[in-house]
């Protein structure tokens, strides 16, 4: 059973890992090269989009198969769980939701070149994690 939990959690981060990552290298460069208005009214719609239950369900879904694989001891799927829940499913919440949550608030080009910054920075640290996460959830197969 935990065989099989541990590569449904690899999988899970890896989809994951893979959203982050087109997220840092297309569409934040894209976002970036566009007029603020229309850059801060596309990634609120991306937003929006995130809390669907196709994304959302990968996303928080991984990060609950992952703390139960975790259970199974070994220690690929200790550090898999840890790197995806900290690294990935937390940094979100701490970094990611407040600032998608201030870009609703305000859309001013000052705030939105701020936005871009921070927002990719942690974003590669959440794509690192999250494929880390699946390196190591593999590794405990």
């Amino acid at each position: 059973m935990f065989s099989t939990l541990i590569v449904i959690a690899a999988l899970g981060s890896a989809l994951v890992a893979g959203a982050f990552f087109v997220f840092s290298v297309m569409v934040m460069p894209a976002l970036r090269a566009v007029d603020p208005a229309e850059g801060v009214a596309v990634m609120r719609s991306i937003n929006a989009a995130a809390v669907r239950p196709g994304f959302l369900g990968v996303f928080a879904g991984t990060a609950v198969v992952s703390v139960i694989a975790a259970f199974s001891g070994r220690p690929g799927a200790v550090a898999g769980a840890a790197l995806y829940v900290v690294g990935s499913f937390l940094l979100t919440a701490v970094v990611h939701v407040p600032r998608n949550n201030a870009l609703e608030r305000d859309g001013s080009t000052e705030f939105w070149k701020r936005y871009l910054a921070v927002w990719t920075a942690w974003n590669h640290v959440r794509a690192l994690a999250a494929l880390g996460a699946t390196t190591a959830l593999f590794l405990a197969v």
